[in-house]
Parts: structure tokens; sequence; C-alpha cells
């Protein structure tokens, strides 16, 4: 078991090295979230739902780069429920009876509680919406909805009737700032071996146009065209790289 365990640390190891920056930076606790203090702050009704690993179902509407599905995978290090992921695009209506169904399973063998994260969630059509409601109703399952479309024209209204809709905003020139430092220096990120001077970092903050994800992929676009330097000499990353790695 500890073998098994070992080996799948080490494949998670090695598959978020492959990671686009964007996905090796998502925060694993509600304090590395940027941004978003109505939705996450200090009095908001989600954090101290999720501290308290209380949550209930739940859409989270915002544009892109957000913090949509970080906020999700936060939920996923600090729930002691199983975290199950659907794909809205190419799951079907059998897809998410087999996952009710296990969650069911969870529940009643071991008291266990299921988090079913559904991302872009508008993509589902009615029949695949409705087929989610029993089980969010008697909570066999809590969701997780993730949309950029406003839920209140693209989800089914008995699906919102029994969810909680949090609202994430796009964040402001200071917060990508803050983002972008983070990027820079961390070792998830490029672990100080970039610096990223002024003109280049209010460029970045620009194109992203309050998207985060933007950011950091213009971000790591721009390392990759020239070689890293050392922490002690680190390369340094200007405007003319961030317009060459944004066509």
């Amino acid at each position: 078991m500890e073998t098994t365990s070992l080996f799948k640390e080490m494949e998670d190891e090695q598959r978020l090295k492959a990671a686009p920056l964007a996905v090796r930076l998502r925060p694993r606790v509600l304090d590395e979230v940027v941004g978003q203090r109505e939705a996450v702050g200090e009095d908001s009704w989600l954090r101290a739902a999720i501290e308290a690993d209380t949550l209930s179902s739940v859409i989270l509407f915002g544009p892109a780069g957000t913090g949509k599905t970080s906020i999700a995978h936060v939920i996923a290090e600090s729930t002691r429920s199983t975290f199950v992921e659907v794909s809205a695009i190419g799951g079907t209506v059998s897809d998410l009876r087999r996952e009710i169904a296990e969650a069911e399973r969870r529940l009643i063998s071991g008291g266990i509680k299921t988090i079913l994260f559904i991302d872009e969630i508008h993509r589902f059509n009615r029949s695949q919406q409705d087929a989610l409601l029993h089980a969010v109703e008697n909570r066999t399952v809590v969701l997780i909805g993730a949309t950029t479309e406003n839920p209140y024209f693209e989800v089914n209204t008995a699906l919102l009737s029994r969810s909680r809709v949090v609202e994430l905003h796009s964040l402001d020139d200071g917060e990508i700032a803050e983002l972008l430092s983070r990027a820079v220096s961390s070792e998830r990120g490029l672990d100080g071996k970039y610096v990223l001077d002024d003109e280049a970092r209010d460029a970045i903050i620009t194109l992203a146009g309050g998207d985060a994800r933007s950011a950091l992929t213009t971000l790591e676009l721009a390392a990759e065209m020239q070689k890293p330097g050392t922490k002690k000499n680190p390369a340094t990353i200007n405007e003319q790289i961030v317009i060459k790695a944004t066509p």
C-alpha cells in the first residue's frame, strides 16, 4: 500500500513538472488565492463552509481566469470528502448516473461524502442537468459547478434553487502584478531564475485584461524564449520579449 502511494506521489510530481505554469501555480489553500476577497475572504460564506468542511452545492460564476477551477481544487485539498471531476464537454447522462451511484455507495457504506466538480456546467443540456437534481437535493453529492455564462440563464432553475451562486470578478492590475511576482519567485514557477522588468510586467498586465491564466501563459511563453539564468544571476524578461511571445 505504501509502495503504491509512493509511486503515485512520484507520478503526480512528474505530471506537475510537465504541466503549464498556470496549473503548477494553482493555490493549495485559500490564502494562496489571489483576489476574490468577496467570494473567499475572511468573512465570506464560502471560506467558512470550506474551512468547516460543511460545503453545500455552489455555482462559481465569473469570466475566464478568475480562479473558478483553482477554488475547486482548494476544496479538493481541504475536504474530507471524495472529490470527483466530470467534463461538461464530453460527459454524458450515463457518466453522471455512474458517478452518482458511486457517491451513494460511498455514503451508505462509509459515510463518505462526494464533491462533484463540473467545469463549464452551462455546456450540459437540460436532461444532463436534470440528472443531477435528485442527487443534489438529497446531498448524495455536493455539486460545484463552474461557468463563464450567467447561470440564471444557462443553468436549470431547479438546480439553481438547490445551490448557492458565488460570483467571481476579473483581477485588478495590482492582483495580476502580485500573481506574476509569485510566479517568478516560486519553486513551482520560474524558481527565481528569471526577473521581470517593470515594462514587461506592465505589458503582461495590459495583455491579460484581468485574466490570471492569460497572464501566466504570457509569462511562461516569454520565459521559454530565452535560456534561464540562476538564482544568483537570473535572466531578465523585458518588454520586447513579451511582445515577441504574444503574436
